[in-house]
């Protein structure tokens, strides 16, 4: 399971054809980028961990709470994600840099706004940015 490096990863998000129609995605192609809403369905349950731990399981990082980790160990096992979006064929939406494993179920997908981004610098621990220089 690669969990990494997921900069320019392919993948095409296959809309259900018994629950959507094409309606559904209809005006999409105008955005560059979608917020995707998934589940870690690969996650047991019983081994999600709410007490303070280490990022990414660094031992030489000091331990931080289940809301300061963006992994899938989560109580609601639910994952969200900012990709590109490449192309809109029918119900498959072709997008790029999306950080979920092939057959994740997927609970929604948003249109990325501009205006929903940040109004005010974005701040982060010297860990943060160091943990993810290779994730992307």
């Amino acid at each position: 399971m690669v969990e990494d490096d997921w900069h320019d990863v392919r993948a095409v998000i296959r809309l259900d054809g018994e629950t959507f129609t094409a309606s559904a995605v209809l005006g999409l192609e105008g955005f560059s980028h979608l917020e995707v809403v998934f589940l870690f369905d690969r996650i047991d349950p019983a081994k999600v961990r709410t007490d303070p731990r280490p990022p990414r399981g660094n031992p030489s990082a000091a331990p931080v709470g289940i809301f300061a980790h963006r992994g899938p160990y989560r109580p609601n096992r639910i994952g969200v994600s900012r990709c590109r979006l490449l192309a809109v064929d029918g119900l498959n939406l072709h997008v790029a840099d999306l950080d979920s494993l092939s057959g994740t179920p997927i609970l929604d997908i948003k249109p990325y706004l501009i205006e929903f981004a940040p109004r005010h610098p974005v701040t982060q621990p010297t860990w943060a940015t160091e943990l993810m220089s290779s994730y992307y």
